[in-house]
């Protein structure tokens, strides 16, 4: 077999990891993309929440992907894949904020909130006023902290459980709580000014 064939892929069921993990390692970059297909959707989604520009994004994403890949064989199955994964990610694109602090346009601010395509057989007001509450949400997101903001993306956005963000942000699920605890407070501080902005949202 070559090193980047996959032996007897068509019989590795999706949700087999250990076997496409051993293949990848073993450096199948088939077997790598098999593993990653099923997360990259929603990893992709939790960069923009965090960097809040697509093209910044997409660069930790696919370095992300490259460090998971030649970092393969450092993983021990202590945790999930995809735990495992996203701690790449996330570390990298909250180590590429602290380095840039990229300004963000209205064009990417529309993308990170990802307007809904508006049903015809639906007021047109309400529609909008659904995607003005987005903005706003993701505006006061954005204002957060970066240890608040992060916390709040991967609990309340990605529905990650406690245990989970811990093992992504290296904290306990202690600390996790009572971050989360104090995240929600002052995401509530951040909207209240931008609800007075927009008072039919209130």
């Amino acid at each position: 077999m070559s090193p980047t064939g996959v032996k007897g892929i068509g019989s590795i069921l999706p949700n087999d990891n250990k076997e496409l993990i051993r293949q990848a390692a073993e450096g199948s970059s088939q077997a790598f993309e098999l593993l990653i297909t099923p997360y990259t959707g929603r990893l992709f989604n939790t960069l923009m929440h965090i960097l809040r520009c697509r093209e910044s994004a997409e660069d930790v994403m696919q370095n992300a992907l490259l460090q998971a890949y030649l970092k393969l064989d450092t993983y021990r199955g202590h945790s999930a894949f995809y735990t495992w994964l996203y701690r790449i990610a996330v570390n990298m694109a909250l180590s590429y904020r602290r380095a840039t602090k990229p300004a963000v346009s209205m064009d990417q601010q529309q993308e990170m909130t990802g307007q809904e395509v508006i049903d015809h057989n639906e007021a047109v007001g309400e529609a909008l006023e659904r995607e003005e509450r987005a903005a706003v949400l993701h505006a006061a997101i954005g204002a957060l902290s970066e240890q608040y903001r992060s916390i709040i993306i991967l609990r309340e956005i990605e529905g990650c459980n406690y245990d989970t963000i811990a093992e992504i942000l290296s904290i306990s699920s202690g600390t996790v709580r009572s971050r989360l605890h104090r995240a929600r407070l002052q995401l509530k501080e951040k909207l209240l000014p931008l609800l007075n902005e927009h008072p039919s949202l209130s």
